[in-house]
């Protein structure tokens, strides 16, 4: 192609990114809101990444619980990753009922706020024990970011379902995804620029002040999915929806597309969770401080913030727009696929760190914007509860079941551990095939006043 398309291809971007800001008013709050939320977790991410991979278990582990292990002949240091996401697990379980009960028993202007505020609050916590050197503070802040960064995104993108059709959805949500990358990529340049000046206890607070700009953003968003559930008939966010407070596991073991989309997710963490404890393995040995870890977290975020970016930026929308939800579907499976066959013959630690770019990133730049579109198309429940619950319980099922398979197949070689993943990858691209057959069953949405729509557990 010559030259002068190229020229006419990015004016052409940028026209139709202004006709949809044009076109769409809440776009612009849904961009802050999505950049200051990651732009909050990233901020902090680094810090998690570093003490999780840190060599000195007295900094992670309370010297109680090292000394409870210790006195039964287990050396608590080396099941770290295990540990964490064992205990995650276990809250996860825990919290599921009390979201359920939340979001079951107050409306969405109560309960986004109410969960947004726990988080901020809780940062000012960590603000103070890790100012004062509490012992164990690296546990309890590894714990609560894990469990915040699946609610926080997971209440986000059903909200956006609140706000979005499923048509609109597939025209914007690239360029949402996109927001949250810049905000990504920002989160870990802060994070660079001022932890090794201002100290860990010094970023809570930046995430905190991100935090309050989302609750700022759920409050201006709200009206518009006000509106759009008045102009469709659909059921009013503004009422509690009632039901189960453990409807959302239920449904997913009930209905086939949340069956298969389950898996597809599960699986997904089975290959992400097999590159994870590889990574630390590798950082473990590398670096020495956990200022040197948080730096070389960073810059590997960057890198997979860069790559998401770009892929939002050009990709999502043509392919999502043009050709619906099975490319983007399909496309990082073949992807992750191919970069485990290389990792299975030659497990080079440069290797390894351009395999977890790539599959990170297009998890955050095409399934899971894919994903999300999904949700646009079923009633609330399916959206906040076993959307919630796929995100979260079932998501840390899948982290803590492949932590443990990763450290049996670590014995055996970093061969037979990304063979494993090659596996893992191989199914989950079936499961992307299956779920799309499950989605094409679906009714197509109906255009505005064009009749009721199921409000609940049923989809649309």
């Amino acid at each position: 192609m010559s030259s002068a398309n190229d020229n006419h291809a990015s004016p052409g971007r940028a026209a139709r990114f202004r006709t949809a800001l044009a076109e769409s008013p809440p776009l612009l709050w849904s961009f802050l809101y999505f950049f200051c939320l990651l732009s909050g977790y990233y901020v902090l991410r680094p810090v998690r990444e570093a003490m999780a991979a840190s060599s000195d278990v007295e900094a992670v582990f309370p010297p109680a619980l090292i000394a409870f292990f210790a006195d039964r002949g287990v050396a608590l240091g080396e099941f770290t990753l295990q540990f964490i996401f064992t205990a995650v697990f276990l809250i996860m379980l825990l919290l599921q009922p009390v979201y359920g009960w939340l979001v079951s028993r107050f409306a969405r202007r109560v309960f986004l706020p109410v969960i947004y505020g726990f988080f901020i609050a809780t940062l000012l916590v960590f603000y103070a024990m890790f100012d004062s050197g509490v012992a164990g503070r690296g546990l309890a802040f590894i714990l609560w970011i894990t469990v915040f960064n699946l609610f926080a995104v997971a209440v986000f993108w059903s909200f956006m379902a609140d706000v979005y059709s499923n048509a609109e959805a597939r025209r914007y949500y690239g360029y949402i995804g996109a927001a949250g990358t810049i905000g990504a990529f920002t989160g870990p340049i802060l994070t660079r620029t001022l932890v090794q000046t201002v100290g860990i206890a010094n970023m809570m607070l930046v995430s905190a002040a991100l935090l309050v700009m989302c609750v700022v953003c759920i409050l201006r968003l709200r009206r518009y999915a006000v509106l759009r559930e008045a102009e469709r008939r659909l059921a009013s966010g503004e009422k509690p929806m009632g039901g189960e407070i453990l409807a959302g596991l239920k449904l997913v073991a009930k209905e086939p597309l949340l069956r298969w989309l389950a898996l597809m997710v599960v699986l997904g963490v089975g290959v992400g969770t097999l590159l994870y404890n590889e990574q630390n393995r590798i950082a473990r040995t590398a670096f020495a401080t956990a200022e040197e870890r948080a730096a070389f977290f960073s810059t590997l975020d960057l890198a997979v913030n860069s790559l998401t970016l770009v892929v939002q930026l050009l990709v999502t929308r043509a392919l999502m727009s043009r050709f619906g939800i099975a490319p983007a579907l399909l496309i990082p499976g073949a992807a992750i696929i191919l970069g485990f066959s290389i990792l299975s013959a030659s497990p080079l630690p440069l290797m390894v760190a351009i395999v977890q770019v790539v599959t990170r990133a297009s998890e955050f730049s095409l399934a899971k914007p894919a994903r999300e579109t999904i949700y646009t198309r079923v009633g609330r429940e399916w959206r906040y509860k076993a959307g919630a619950a796929i995100d979260t319980v079932i998501y840390r099922g899948g982290d803590l079941t492949f932590v443990w398979v990763h450290k049996f197949l670590a014995t055996f070689g970093s061969n037979v551990v990304f063979g494993a993943g090659l596996v893992i990858a191989s199914a989950m691209t079936f499961s992307a095939w299956r779920l799309l057959r499950e989605e094409a069953k679906l009714p197509s949405e109906r255009a505005p006043r064009g009749g009721a729509r199921s409000g609940d557990g049923a989809p649309a």
